[in-house]
């Protein structure tokens, strides 16, 4: 078994619908929450747009046939952004149309920062009639501090995650004690200010700080949830349940595997380090 198979094996939930939403109603039998995304990104025409947003249509009506409890995360690269920004927002607002039918919630990923601009304007043009539609903000890149206060001021629910693309050093933080220090930073922003934030991290030390400035303004632990990776830091996923907190699992499939963890993991030395980190810990 080659090294990115195991990692696939360990870390993507399957390769179809079946064996996602599967693995979502194990997850919610421990008390955990989820999100879903469907696997694939920077489509390159408008036919495999299409078959994307299809897939997130049967995705959506799987996760109320079985009555999860999930929303879906959506890269706009796998919409069509890359090549036409009209035709990607129009796949956005149909899927967002069919979780609105569904009552279920989509979150926006966020992808290199070439794209930053161009999906927060995007997120920002649909939020004006969709309320069920969240977005992501990266702690290693300069400008999101600002982000999160504008996104703030219009009650955006936001996840916050540190970022995982190779990026210079105009646009992001490159040694990780900045990028934690912002992390901590815009955390505290959210917590304070935000609209039921995301806070995406498996850092004993980021959590740890959540939870103590959190405690510190009796902020009650369901105004926001952490977020994890699904497969990364298992062992202490109950502990964050007993302890009254509410956790969302990221659970990726699809038949896109290889390409997503190659380009994760040659992208940035820093991924290889998190992922052999989180598997010692567990």
């Amino acid at each position: 078994m080659g090294v990115l198979t195991f990692l696939a094996s360990r870390f993507v939930a399957g390769e179809g619908v079946h064996e996602a939403v599967e693995a979502v109603c194990r997850l919610n039998a421990d008390g955990l929450l989820a999100t879903v995304n469907y696997l694939g990104e920077a489509v390159q025409t408008r036919a495999q747009a299409k078959a994307a947003t299809q897939e997130y249509f049967l995705l959506l009506r799987k996760i109320a046939e079985a009555e999860a409890d999930s929303n879906i995360s959506v890269k706009l690269t796998q919409l069509g952004l890359r090549f036409d920004e009209s035709l990607c927002e129009q796949n956005l607002v149909r899927i967002l149309e069919e979780a609105s039918k569904l009552n279920n919630f989509v979150r926006i990923d966020m992808e290199g920062s070439f794209y930053t601009q161009k999906t927060l304007d995007i997120f920002r043009r649909i939020f004006t009639q969709y309320s069920n539609v969240g977005v992501v903000i990266q702690s290693y890149l300069r400008r999101s501090q600002k982000d999160v206060r504008e996104l703030n001021r219009i009650r955006a629910r936001i996840r916050l995650c540190k970022g995982a693309y190779r990026e210079s050093a105009e646009a992001a933080f490159q040694l990780r004690e900045e990028a934690n220090h912002n992390y901590d930073v815009l955390m505290q922003l959210l917590l304070a200010h935000g609209n039921y934030p995301a806070l995406a991290t498996h850092d004993d030390a980021r959590i740890q700080a959540a939870k103590d400035f959190a405690k510190e303004h009796e902020i009650a632990p369901d105004q926001f949830e952490f977020q994890m990776l699904y497969g990364l830091r298992q062992k202490l996923w109950p502990k964050l349940v007993k302890e009254g907190y509410r956790l969302r699992i990221y659970v990726p499939y699809g038949t896109h595997w290889l390409s997503y963890f190659y380009r994760r993991l040659t992208e940035r030395k820093e991924n290889w380090m998190f992922v052999l980190r989180s598997l010692v810990r567990g």
